[in-house]
């Protein structure tokens, strides 16, 4: 019999959010703007995946692209938001504040961590656990904290290449969920799992490039990041979502 398993999906799209009910998806992390690695989603974007999926859907807290030190006005704007999110449903959030030396910032993420139990929802540290200076001793803060749920890729730039970090901070998380991330897919997952079994939470984007719509494409007029198509649409795909799941029910 399978073991129990999460597999959360990060979407930036209504249409994305279907796609991965549609193959298996457990949860879901809602961003915008998923091309530039998230920022917090609309309201309106929340409303509708929780209205037309039915899953848990854990809320990203970003305010831009770049590091996760944040200046005050900033950290005003995301207690904002992130009450705005738990009144329309948000079942957690996800967040990380860092100090200038690396280290994560208590006061802030005291805060973050209370706004959301004081809703009785969760709260996920995301991958600024992977810019962190000590990984260990940031696990150790979040423990303290009642952080529900740590986002990782085990400090490096994929799930496989920190498979080594990943496996010793598995060990040590306990009562913290690891939640395995960056290059998960089905290949990733049976990889990871045959080298440690304690990993059971994984969270993939399963993205896939769809061309836009369309006829008349002016070019040379970019709207966004040098080197990134107006042309191009991140779209979860349901096949990449399914096939993750079946290797999950594998284990």
């Amino acid at each position: 019999m399978a073991k129990p398993f999460v597999l959360e999906v990060c979407v930036d799209s209504l249409e994305s959010a279907l796609a991965a009910k549609a193959g298996g998806a457990t949860r879901l992390e809602l961003c915008a703007n998923l091309v530039i690695g998230g920022t917090t989603p609309s309201l309106a974007l929340l409303r509708a995946v929780k209205g037309e999926t039915g899953l848990p859907v854990h809320a990203l807290l970003r305010p831009r692209f770049g590091d996760f030190l944040y200046t005050d006005r900033e950290f005003a704007l995301l207690l904002e938001e992130g009450e705005a999110l738990l009144d329309q449903g948000a079942d957690a959030l996800v967040c990380g504040c860092l100090s200038p030396q690396g280290d994560l910032d208590l006061p802030r993420m005291e805060q973050l961590a209370a706004l959301a139990h004081s809703r009785g929802r969760r709260f996920t540290l995301h991958r600024a656990f992977d810019l962190c200076r000590d990984p260990f001793a940031a696990l150790e803060t979040c423990k303290a904290l009642g952080v529900d749920t740590i986002l990782t890729s085990g400090q490096a730039a994929s799930c496989l290449e920190g498979a080594a970090l990943l496996g010793e901070l598995a060990q040590a998380a306990a009562p913290v969920e690891l939640l395995v991330g960056a290059g998960v897919d089905a290949a990733a997952i049976r990889a990871l799992s045959q080298a440690c079994p304690l990993f059971t939470s994984f969270h993939m984007s399963g993205k896939t490039v769809v061309e836009s719509g369309m006829a008349y494409r002016k070019e040379g007029v970019p709207m966004g990041l040098p080197g990134l198509s107006e042309f191009e649409i991140w779209r979860t795909d349901e096949h990449k979502v399914r096939a993750a799941w079946e290797e999950l029910h594998r284990l």
